[in-house]
């Protein structure tokens, strides 16, 4: 088993690609702490693959001080996967309120992992991030705007923590997903209700003709987490089958 033992943070565990990664990394043999907002979700997919719920909010510095102390001195790995999106609409239609909650749950939320994560990395000697960014980082698609921004705000954000952290033993890296009707933001994404239309609409620019399901993004965090990319550090996976070419 490719992460035996290994103490793992799974964020947004509850559903969509957090679930798809908590359930491989159990079947990989990783001692996992799920922690998601939705706490009836998240206690559920614990439950079902052995793991440790904690409910938590990722904006917030205390839930992540939680989160760590639950993880215990052991914790090798976090993925920050949980992640929000304002509606696909105009730039100028979004709302601050909007804009302030993407760029706090996908961008904020990665600076507190860090935050509280780095100090016990630093203690045992090493550990890892995989922040689950979006091609919408380095391919923005029309009416997300500021979503787009928030995830290439992250991929910066991952490289250059790989930098500084390199000599901590340190890696960080990331994983940029295609769209996926199988996540709870894809009728978000769409701008409504999810339709053959709009999912046609999507699949047409993804050259290997379908979506990114939670098995491929699991598969790519899988390896980013494992000893078997032990040297790879501030690099980011499309999982995306060819649309960013």
């Amino acid at each position: 088993m490719r992460l035996k033992d290994k103490v793992a943070i799974v964020t947004g565990g509850g559903s969509g690609f957090g679930e798809g990664i908590a359930t491989r990394f159990a079947r990989e043999g990783a001692k996992l702490l799920i922690a998601d907002i939705n706490a009836q979700a998240g206690a559920r997919v614990a439950r079902e693959i052995g793991a440790q719920f904690v409910a938590a909010d990722v904006t917030k510095s205390a839930d992540w001080a939680r989160l760590v102390q639950a993880a215990g001195p052991g914790l090798e790995i976090v993925i920050n996967n949980a992640g929000w999106t304002h509606r696909n609409k105009p730039y100028l239609e979004v709302t601050e309120g909007e804009f302030d909650k993407v760029y706090a749950v996908n961008v904020k939320s990665v600076y507190l992992s860090a935050l509280h994560a780095v100090p016990v990395f630093r203690r045992r000697g090493g550990g890892g991030f995989v922040n689950i960014a979006s091609t919408a980082g380095i391919r923005p698609r029309p009416g997300l705007t500021v979503y787009n921004s928030s995830k290439g705000a992250v991929i910066l954000m991952s490289k250059s923590m790989a930098a500084e952290f390199g000599p901590d033993r340190i890696r960080v890296n990331c994983v940029n997903p295609v769209f996926s009707p199988e996540t709870s933001l894809s009728a978000e994404f769409a701008g409504g209700a999810l339709t053959e239309e709009s999912k046609q609409r999507f699949l047409s620019s993804i050259p290997l003709g379908r979506f990114a399901t939670p098995l491929d993004v699991a598969n790519a965090c899988l390896y980013l987490a494992s000893d078997d990319a032990a040297f790879v550090s501030g690099v980011c996976i499309e999982v995306d089958g060819a649309r960013c070419v």
